[in-house]
């Protein structure tokens, strides 16, 4: 797996994630995202060769992942989480940008996602990496929720 060391003190990686993460990445899903997905549909999402998968890691701790897939020429981001005690240390960006990169060499133009619109930390979160809202899902959440989905030019970030 290619990855790369951050220059910071700590030795974090970015690698892809297999099917041998679907354990780290649902005990991350867990934590932080409430459990989303399943063991199942995390093994899916880790085999399917249509889907980008990334992971930060330190050691044998997954410290944030992000994972979605192309429509066309269109990235859509469908699960991004970073562990509660290494937030707001730039983890989160970084995923971001790893993933962009892997996406963008797969023709993507552009990035979506959905979010609660009540998620306010996340929704401030993407709104400092340049996404707009662009539309809204009605009662899409699993609490009923509406979503703002988001979204940022991949060609002009």
């Amino acid at each position: 797996m290619n990855g790369f060391t951050s220059k910071k003190k700590n030795s974090y990686k970015t690698i892809s994630l297999t099917l041998n993460h679907s354990t780290l990445c649902k005990t991350l899903d867990d934590l932080v995202l409430n459990g989303m997905w399943s063991n199942d549909h995390w093994e899916q999402e880790l085999i399917d060769s249509r889907r980008i998968c990334v992971g930060t890691i330190n050691g044998q701790t997954l410290l944030a992942l992000a994972t979605g897939h192309m429509v066309i020429d269109e990235f859509h981001l469908t699960a991004i989480a970073v562990h509660p005690k290494h937030q707001k240390k730039g983890l989160g960006k970084s995923i971001l940008s790893n993933i962009f990169k892997k996406a963008k060499t797969k023709g993507a133009k552009l990035a979506t996602l959905e979010v609660d619109r009540e998620n306010y930390p996340a929704l401030n979160f993407y709104k400092s990496q340049g996404f707009k809202t662009t539309g809204i899902r009605k009662k899409y959440c699993r609490n009923g929720n509406d979503a703002f989905i988001q979204s940022l030019d991949l060609k002009n970030p």
